[in-house]
């Protein structure tokens, strides 16, 4: 394994206590795994609206329909899913949904990034049967 790959691994196990299944999946073919984590950090830690939390929320959002969060998060998660379910369906009437709840258009961007982004590490995961770390069920991801 290329050292700069070994040495981002080794980051997230510092930080996460683990090496996540799909990290290691990725890092078969090196120059996409670093292009990956290139995007990855230019969605997930530029500077903007959404809060760190929110921009987690996106990447797993499940079930939040019941979850306790604000009528600006749901719409965010709503669209979020939209993007990754049904992108060709997105229309004006999305934008002026997110509008409505404050959302700018850098930030409407960032909420169909971010879907997108990890809708594809999800794609992967399904293809090569990638099986999530138990440390994620204990993480509630």
């Amino acid at each position: 394994m290329p050292p700069d790959l070994r040495d981002r691994l080794l980051a997230v196990q510092e930080k996460a206590g683990f090496i996540p299944n799909v990290f290691l999946t990725l890092a078969h073919r090196p120059d996409e795994f670093r292009a990956f984590f290139a995007y990855h950090d230019a969605l997930m830690e530029r500077p903007g609206n959404l809060t760190k939390a929110e921009r987690e929320m996106i990447v797993v959002a499940t079930n939040y329909r019941k979850a306790d969060i604000t009528a600006h998060q749901k719409a965010m998660l709503d669209f979020a899913l939209k993007v990754s379910e049904q992108a060709h369906r997105v229309d004006d009437a999305d934008f002026a949904t997110l509008a409505g709840h404050g959302f700018s258009d850098d930030d409407v961007w960032d909420i169909a990034a971010i879907s997108a982004f990890f809708g594809l590490s999800n794609r992967m995961a399904n293809v090569t049967s990638m099986r999530p770390n138990t440390e994620f069920y204990a993480m509630g991801r």
